[in-house]
């Protein structure tokens, strides 16, 4: 992926991985329910991401069906690393203290973090 995406296409992209492929009518539907969108604003970000690579289109129904082209993983592991490089000049143990220090972990994470650091000492 060349380009980390812009927060609103981010926005479709998690309603595209939450809920599969949908023509423009239902995700403008979906987006909504959050905020006012118009439908002409969701059908001209849906063709720029297309033309991005992020979403495909299938043509063969009238209503054209989007759908990513990227997994989630994919995109939040270039995002990361797109800040890992511009606002922690590539110090990792900066960008997770950050993290850990804006709120309390909860139990589970806190457990996810530490199997996650006994795999890291064990390699």
């Amino acid at each position: 992926m060349k380009s980390t995406p812009t927060d609103s296409e981010l926005e479709i992209l998690q309603l595209l991985w939450e809920f599969g492929p949908m023509t423009v009518r239902e995700l403008n539907d979906k987006l909504n329910k959050e905020r006012k969108v118009g439908y002409t604003t969701s059908l001209k970000m849906m063709q720029i991401m297309t033309e991005k690579g992020l979403l495909s289109r299938d043509t063969g129904e009238r209503s054209h069906v989007y759908a990513p082209l990227l997994g989630s993983e994919e995109v939040q592991s270039t995002m990361l690393d797109h800040l890992l490089k511009t606002a922690f000049k590539g110090n990792r143990s900066r960008l997770v203290l950050q993290a850990l220090g804006k709120s309390k972990p909860s139990p589970e994470e806190i457990s996810e973090i530490k199997s996650l650091i006994e795999k890291l000492e064990e390699k």
